[in-house]
């Protein structure tokens, strides 16, 4: 009788380290979105002038809060999951591309932390003796406009450098169809100039003009973020980026 060896299994393919990324990527910029309702939770604070007098309720904004602490930490993480990759073709888009990202995500916070200080006063101060109904309409009036500064600053005028540095990466590298990062390199001028427009008074940010030259922006990160979740880095590119690699290595002594 014959024995037969075993024959070994097939040993499983070690998943592709840049696949891996590509998809941590492409999640963390489709979390980016979730902020999308804030507008419209920011209802009772920014619609009624005496909420910090108790009117309306304080649970939409709690949530619009909490999903704009989301936005800025998915954001870093954008940056920080794409950094090895970007660095590859331009060490100094790479450091440019995260230090905005820091950037927009403090300034976040800041707009954050002005709208829950809102709550606290209408929760905490608005009811006690003595508290003053004019002087807390008045600093609510202060803490809604930080807010919108710092939104404008943030949300607004930081996407344009983001994506003026990953879409010049991208762009160059090829990792992905050049078409996407082209629409962040058209829409980041334009964003800059309805910033410019804001900041100055020519119109308020939620006119529509506004809102149309944000668009080439948003859907730049959003299309992005859906092709690094379901294609990944192109193969092609990824070979060039290791080629390239390889030949800068230093010579061995």
């Amino acid at each position: 009788m014959t024995i037969t060896a075993p024959t070994p299994r097939a040993s499983r393919a070690s998943p592709d380290p840049m696949r891996r990324t590509s998809r941590a990527a492409g999640v963390l910029y489709l979390l980016t979105f979730v902020s999308i309702p804030t507008l419209a939770l920011y209802g009772p604070v920014r619609d009624n002038a005496d909420f910090v007098l108790g009117a309306g309720s304080d649970t939409g904004v709690l949530v619009a809060a909490l999903s704009e602490v989301v936005v800025a930490l998915a954001g870093i993480g954008t940056a920080v999951v794409l950094y090895p990759v970007a660095k590859r073709q331009s060490e100094t888009a790479a450091l440019g591309f995260v230090t905005t990202r820091v950037l927009e995500a403090g300034l976040i916070i800041v707009g954050v932390v002005s709208v829950l200080t809102l709550v606290t006063l209408r929760n905490d101060v608005a009811g006690t003796a003595g508290a003053d109904p004019a002087s807390l309409v008045t600093t609510g009036h202060t803490q809604l406009a930080t807010y919108d500064w710092a939104f404008l600053l943030s949300q607004s005028l930081l996407p344009v450098f983001n994506a003026l540095f990953l879409g010049y990466v991208l762009y160059r590298s090829g990792l992905v169809p050049r078409l996407l990062p082209t629409l962040g390199l058209i829409g980041a001028p334009l964003l800059l100039a309805s910033d410019l427009a804001i900041f100055f008074g020519v119109y308020d940010r939620a006119a529509p003009i506004a809102i149309v030259a944000a668009l080439p922006i948003a859907v730049w990160e959003f299309s992005l973020g859906v092709y690094l979740v379901t294609k990944g880095f192109r193969p092609a590119a990824v070979a060039a980026l290791t080629a390239t690699d390889r030949r800068t290595e230093p010579s061995p002594a």
